[in-house]
């Protein structure tokens, strides 16, 4: 059985990869920094949710590549 405390530890550590990746390319295309960070610091919260949810799914639903 993985606990959720297993899930959201991935969930927090892939959400900081994932927001440093976001920040750099937004500030890239935008050319502003400050924009970058913006859309770095909102989609940070939407994407945890997200991804908690999808782990859990398929988790619950999804026996793919695990051992019987």
């Amino acid at each position: 059985m993985v606990s959720y405390k297993r899930h959201i530890a991935k969930t927090i550590s892939w959400r900081i990869i994932g927001t440093i990746d976001t920040i750099i390319l937004s500030g890239f295309i935008t050319n502003s920094w400050s924009t970058g960070l913006l859309i770095g610091g909102v989609e940070v919260f939407t994407k945890m949710i997200l991804y908690f949810l999808h782990e859990r799914t398929w988790y619950k639903f999804s026996k793919f590549g695990l051992d019987k």
